[in-house]
């Protein structure tokens, strides 16, 4: 059998890089650890098939020693005592797939005359956040009283989503990379990120958080949009961010979702906290975290009860979205984004796209899905 050189700890890198144990790959290729020891050697089936297991790029394997990939765009998450100093192959893929497909709708907005996202850089840093969160509101239509009356997080979860869809904004939610249900991503690692374009801006968040978080995080990175940066963010909001661009965007997407003058009318400082968070959360539908990074800022609770409060509630929430197998989008439509799956529909039913490029883009491989998405979004075929 003909074998490949590769560097030994090249294995280990892709190893690493894929978040995947020693003991799990040893039982589809036994002799792993021998390639990592440079006592033995794969063959080239063999090294495509780790590659692809590991979800590595082949040709870094002949690299001459293991290369060091940088995450590329800003990198503002906070999360340091939680994620690996280095990123891993879903967060990585995720970000170049998204990439790539704001790549396409650039183009696609050029050609088809679209106008530019004027909003798109339109904040500064040192403006202030209440009067962002304003301007975004009203560019939404933000109706707060109409997000009350919903029935649930998922609900005002996707009335969200249409209204910053409406504006222009490539809406991406998922769970996994790409349609790889096998790939579930982790929101320990990253929450959502932003990629900025005055004509194609696009917003990733990650669904496999709990739908009220990803609430936040969608607001998170709007704000980031508004300021013309793309970002990877954790968006969290226990204010312990030394990254001010951070702590700006937290003002601005609390602000947005739970503004101050009306949380002041409802908030009762006297009721139990546990149950006036809940209740509150249940109103704004938003995570019960941001209702006590407001109970923090109109002065209900001193910075060590709001830590304590917050880590505790964290935990519950992780427990629960555990216990429900990740609560994420499974949707193709939610996935790729409405826009988008309807620009590559149509870029492919006018004959200026190949049915193969669209298939790649919007992550399937059956003519029945291409049929099925087609009419769902209203489009003859």
């Amino acid at each position: 059998m003909n074998t490949v050189d590769v560097r030994p700890e090249l294995f280990r890198w892709a190893r690493e890089r894929g978040g995947l144990d020693i003991a799990v790959l040893k039982k589809r290729f036994p002799k792993l650890e021998a390639w990592e020891r440079g006592e033995a050697k794969p063959s080239m089936a063999q090294l495509e098939n780790f590659a692809k297991f590991t979800h590595a790029p082949i040709g870094f394997l002949f690299l001459p020693s293991p290369p060091v990939e940088a995450i590329p765009i800003p990198d503002f998450r906070r999360m340091s005592g939680e994620r690996p100093q280095r990123p891993g192959a879903d967060l990585l893929d995720v970000i170049y797939l998204c990439q790539q497909r704001q790549d396409w709708f650039r183009d696609y907005a050029q050609t088809s005359a679209e106008p530019r996202r004027v909003f798109v850089g339109s904040a500064r840093l040192g403006d202030d956040p209440l009067a962002v969160a304003a301007d975004i509101g009203a560019r939404l239509g933000f109706d707060l009283e109409g997000r009350a009356r919903l029935p649930s997080w998922t609900e005002a979860l996707r009335r969200f989503i249409e209204e910053v869809d409406a504006i222009g904004v490539l809406v991406m939610v998922s769970g996994v990379v790409g349609s790889n249900t096998r790939r579930v991503l982790d929101p320990r690692e990253f929450r959502g990120f932003a990629l900025s374009d005055d004509l194609a801006p696009l917003v990733f968040v990650n669904g496999a958080d709990s739908k009220a978080a990803q609430m936040f995080t969608l607001a998170h990175e709007l704000a980031h949009l508004w300021l013309g940066q793309s970002a990877l963010s954790d968006a969290s909001l226990l204010e312990s961010s030394s990254v001010e661009v951070e702590r700006w965007c937290d003002r601005v997407a609390v602000e947005l979702l739970v503004p101050m003058e009306s949380f002041r009318n409802d908030y009762d400082p006297e009721a139990d906290r546990g149950d006036e968070a809940a209740r509150l959360a249940r109103r704004y539908k938003v995570s019960s975290l941001v209702i006590l990074r407001r109970m923090r800022d109109g002065g209900g609770l001193d910075r060590e009860a709001f830590v304590r409060a917050y880590e505790e509630e964290l935990g519950h929430l992780r427990e629960v979205t555990r216990a429900g197998g990740g609560d994420f989008y499974r949707s193709l439509g939610a996935r790729v984004g409405k826009t988008f799956a309807r620009a590559v529909v149509l870029s492919t039913l006018e004959g200026r796209s190949s049915f193969t490029d669209a298939f790649r883009m919007l992550g399937f491989k059956k003519m029945s899905t291409f049929t099925e998405l087609s009419r769902s979004l209203g489009l003859a075929f």
